[in-house]
C-alpha cells in the first residue's frame, strides 16, 4: 500500500499485521480518487474508522487543506502516526484516538463541517447506516460535500437518508464503494 499521487507520491504506508484491519487497496483507492479529483483541492476531510490513515493521507497528499483521522484502536493510532511522519504531512493531519460517534458529536458542538467524509468501518456491523444518520442529523457535511462509504456488498444501505442521496456506487470483488451528497 502506497500513496498514489501528489506531494507524498510513492511513499509506502505501514499496516497492522493480521486481519484486524482491511486497508483500502491501491486499485480501489485510485478509483475513489479519480471520482473525487474535482473536489479534493483545498477540501476539509474527515476519515472515520481510519485504520492506517490511508484515505486521509492520500487526500492531503493530493491537495486537501486538512484532514482529521478518527480511530479508537491504539495500535492503529500508532500506525497512522508512523504513516503521517513518513509522508511529512503532519502539519495538515490530526489524529483523534476516540470513538467515531462521540467524535461526530464533538465536531457538531463546535460547528465543524467537512467537504469529504470517508468511512470504512468494520463490515456487516451496521456502522454505515448509523454514521450516515449521525452525519445528517449533526449537519457535518458542507453543502457541496461528499461522503464515501466503503462496505461489504452484503451490507444493506439506503439510497437516501432525508436529503442525502447515493449518487454513485462501484463494486470491487466483495467490496462496495457508495458515494453520497446532499440533494440539489
Amino acid at each position: 500500500m502506497r500513496v498514489i499521487s501528489g506531494e507524498a507520491k510513492g511513499i509506502r504506508l505501514s499496516t497492522l499485521k493480521g486481519t484486524d484491519t482491511r486497508p483500502t487497496s491501491d486499485k480501489v483507492k485510485e478509483s475513489i480518487f479519480n471520482i473525487l479529483a474535482p473536489y479534493i483541492e483545498k477540501s476539509k476531510v474527515l476519515d472515520l474508522f481510519s485504520g492506517t490513515g490511508n484515505l486521509g493521507i492520500e487526500a492531503v497528499s493530493r491537495g486537501a487543506e486538512s484532514a482529521f483521522l478518527v480511530e479508537k484502536n491504539r495500535k492503529c493510532y500508532d500506525i497512522i502516526k508512523k504513516n503521517i511522519m513518513k509522508t511529512k504531512l503532519n502539519d495538515k493531519i490530526k489524529i483523534i484516538i476516540k470513538d467515531v460517534y462521540s467524535t461526530l458529536k464533538n465536531f457538531s458542538k463546535i460547528g465543524e463541517k467537512f467537504d469529504i467524509i470517508f468511512m470504512d468501518p468494520p463490515y456487516l456491523k451496521g456502522h454505515i447506516l448509523t454514521c450516515l444518520k449521525e452525519i445528517k442529523e449533526l449537519d457535518l457535511l458542507n453543502e457541496d460535500g461528499i461522503i464515501v462509504a466503503e462496505h461489504d456488498i452484503k451490507d444493506i444501505i439506503p439510497e437516501t437518508i432525508d436529503d442525502l442521496i447515493k449518487f454513485k456506487e462501484r463494486k470491487y470483488g466483495g467490496t462496495m464503494i457508495s458515494f453520497y451528497h446532499k440533494e440539489d
